[in-house]
């Protein structure tokens, strides 16, 4: 495992780290606290020194989780995020009140002083507009209450929108099917020294290449019911590319990158950016935090890879992903 800069924050940290919606329960599955920790240990085990969770994921059980680890890991580092846990989602669970609210329970919620990193949870597209929000966390920050503060985002507007802001850090998708960020946003990140958390780094899953056009869902995964935004913005699920066109797109980048772990690839190619400061996939259980750091040992991809990536979004998916986020 290499480590990398986090941004302005002094923190190194995995390059490949571990994206906590899932942890304990996978998508419609209930939660269990021993796969949770058990997971959590796994990741440690293989090198993962930062995990990504959220007031919001499975009610709050993984911030406790993740906050149980760390008390006796203390050279773990953390990001969560909020403003998405209560609905319908408003531009007023973003304002200095919820925010105050928000971070106090989720220091209660993980038992901790202090905490490593908070992110707004892709609010909407308003409040990078609205100062206030952004000047109580600065408050907050002297308080102690937080190290730092920045955003998750849907799209790259917002995210060039809060770099005015006094950021560290900013979560986007970055993935094999969402090239546009390192057109313009990567390089102005890296100016500002932002450090980049890559999500949805497999696309729910369709880079993993191992989706056909016979699989299914169980009934409250947001891959089975959100395919049109029904709950949340479409650009989270598959990130945004149509089912049967992602399932061709992957097999075809299996066969012309030649590869039999496409998932492991498709990690390694987000790090092909030094922009990126970690990658953040999900895991539910120990026995999927094996194929996520394998990403970490495949040899980076040549120019030629490089290029097919290219070709194909260009052929499948540019049209239209690339201009909706």
């Amino acid at each position: 495992m290499e480590y990398r800069q986090f941004g302005n924050t002094g923190y190194k940290i995995s390059e490949v780290s571990l994206g906590t919606w899932q942890l304990g329960g996978k998508w419609g599955a209930p939660f269990s606290e021993k796969d949770a920790l058990d997971t959590l240990a796994e990741a440690y085990d293989r090198g993962v020194n930062f995990f990504d969770t959220a007031d919001g994921y499975q009610g709050g059980l993984s911030e406790r989780a993740v906050g149980q680890f760390i008390k006796t890991h203390p050279d773990v580092h953390f990001t969560t995020k909020l403003g998405r846990k209560e609905e319908p989602l408003s531009l007023a669970h973003f304002d200095p009140q919820h925010v105050d609210r928000y971070i106090d329970e989720s220091l209660a919620n993980m038992g901790v002083d202090s905490l490593d990193m908070v992110l707004l949870h892709c609010p909407p597209t308003d409040i990078y507009y609205t100062p206030e929000t952004f000047f109580e966390l600065d408050k907050l920050k002297q308080a102690g209450k937080i190290q730092h503060y920045g955003v998750s985002v849907e799209k790259v507007e917002q995210a060039i929108k809060a770099l005015d802001y006094d950021i560290s850090a900013v979560e986007i998708i970055f993935n094999m099917f969402r090239l546009r960020p390192a057109k313009l946003f990567f390089d102005l990140a890296k100016k500002r020294n932002v450090g980049i958390l890559a999500r949805v780094p497999l696309a729910s899953g369709l880079l993993t290449g191992k989706f056909t056009a016979d699989t299914t869902f169980a009934p409250d995964d947001h891959r089975n019911n959100n395919r049109d935004g029904q709950l949340f913005d479409k650009g989270e699920t598959f990130s945004g590319v149509d089912y049967l066109t992602g399932v061709k797109a992957a097999a075809e980048l299996k066969d012309r990158l030649g590869t039999d772990n496409l998932a492991a690839t498709a990690l390694r190619y987000i790090l092909m950016y030094d922009a990126v400061s970690a990658v953040i996939p999900g895991a539910s259980n120990p026995t999927q935090i094996e194929r996520n750091t394998s990403a970490a040992d495949v040899a980076p991809l040549t120019a030629d890879q490089m290029a097919i990536v290219q070709d194909v979004y260009d052929q499948y998916l540019k049209n239209p992903v690339d201009y909706l986020w």
